[in-house]
């Protein structure tokens, strides 16, 4: 485990470099899978998550070479479709082999997931999705066990537009016979990445990024070479890391569009914001206007995950917010330690009303899960004194590269101690 010593009051000022997206390189990686040969992923993020997950593939017998930040995943020959338990249990993200291994072998054996306890996302449309193309799936002490002997493209409607069973029906379907669509599919840009990806193998998808996904079913694959676009979410918490601190920061090697509802936010609280190609300036003022309503809600709307960092971003603001949590019912892990620091926050099941004042005090404090870890280092940056944060299970490092040492190169006074 580490634990983050941080000694706030720093503005963070500077250029910062964004990574490949988590969210969208651990589905790739799954779909490395299926062409049954060789396929070259730029721009992997260096991430306990991703590690978790080469780690996986190693063990179900793919060659893999990491150099840099480009990885050669070679998945010729036979693999082993009995997906270890432990990292299953340890990341959510796992379940994703399912669609990929068993769109090529007819066969997987996978536990239920784990991962950050942010409440109940049960993996019912994923299974509802697959039973929908045909495999035969029997559920026992914990284990999920799917096989088939025809998958035919059917017309999935999603009842929730998940981003898991979106990803997971793809991947099953690109090997089915006939055409699938998925009605009410998940529209986040890692849907589109995804789709990106697997076209080059030899895919047939159009329709990531829209509700309906048509996906024609094909036994042709070959090697392909794809670049990861870069983390949403990593350059939202930048953009909130520079309002915090009353700074100013330039953040490279980011898509604007895909970050379109957290700008919004950072305009009305009072940032100035210059967009370009693929760089955005911010300016934070002196202090941050509250935003009267937070809704978190699937893409294009609000990110659940920027929901933590911007609470504690709206903990200092001048006025009242309330941040109503639609995605997931136990993600509020992080008020009671941002209350520790003197925020004044009150929860009532989905929402928290949040009062901002002038100055949050460090303090002693654990972080939970991913997103609500980063959130306690964006006010510890902010914080007047000291802050530790015990990183548990090192949640933080599932998320951001080199988190620690780009804050340092920012301004930031902080240090990552291994204990």
């Amino acid at each position: 485990m580490s634990k983050f010593i941080i000694n706030g009051g720093k503005k963070l000022e500077g250029e910062v470099k964004v990574e490949g997206s988590k969210n969208a390189v651990l589905p790739i990686l799954a779909a490395s899978l299926i062409n049954g040969g060789e396929s070259i992923i730029h721009n992997i993020p260096r991430l306990k998550d991703v590690s978790i997950l080469t780690n996986v593939l190693e063990n179900i017998g793919c060659k893999v070479l990491f150099n840099g930040n480009t990885m050669v995943v070679n998945s010729k020959g036979e693999l082993n479709t009995n997906i270890p338990e432990r990292p299953v249990k340890e990341m959510r993200s796992s379940i994703i082999l399912m669609g990929a291994v068993l769109g090529r072998f007819k066969h997987v054996r996978i536990s239920y997931p784990g991962g950050c306890e942010i409440g109940p996302r049960p993996i019912d449309l994923h299974l509802k999705g697959l039973r929908k193309l045909g495999v035969n799936i029997i559920e026992s002490h914990g284990y999920i066990v799917c096989q088939y002997d025809k998958l035919i493209g059917k017309e999935i409607h999603l009842d929730y537009p998940s981003v898991g069973a979106t990803e997971n029906i793809m991947l099953a379907a690109v090997s089915a016979e006939g055409t699938t669509i998925i009605q009410n599919a998940a529209r986040e840009p890692e849907i589109i990445d995804l789709q990106n990806f697997l076209n080059k193998t030899g895919a047939k998808i159009t329709g990531a990024g829209s509700s309906t996904i048509k996906i024609l079913g094909t036994n042709r694959f070959h090697n392909a070479e794809h670049t990861v676009i870069p983390d949403r979410i990593v350059a939202g918490t930048y953009l909130t890391a520079a309002a915090i601190t009353g700074g100013k920061l330039v953040l490279q090697d980011i898509i604007v569009e895909h970050l379109k509802p957290l700008i919004s936010k950072l305009i009305e609280s009072g940032c100035k914001i210059e967009k370009y190609d693929k760089t955005i300036i911010i300016k934070s003022p002196k202090r941050l206007n509250a935003v009267e309503m937070i809704r978190t809600l699937p893409y294009p709307g609000f990110p659940t995950d920027m929901q933590a960092q911007f609470m504690s971003l709206m903990s200092i603001a001048k006025g009242t917010s309330v941040f109503v949590e639609t995605v997931f019912e136990n993600r509020y892990k992080h008020a009671e330690e941002l209350v520790k620091m003197g925020a004044k926050i009150k929860l009532d099941g989905r929402t928290a009303v949040v009062r901002g004042i002038r100055k949050l005090t460090g303090a002693q404090l654990t972080a939970k899960d991913l997103r609500g870890g980063a959130a306690l280092v964006l006010a510890a940056l902010a914080a007047e004194g000291v802050s530790y944060i015990d990183n548990n299970d090192n949640h933080i490092e599932r998320g951001y590269e080199d988190f620690d040492i780009k804050l340092k190169g920012l301004g930031a006074d902080i240090i990552k101690v291994i204990v």
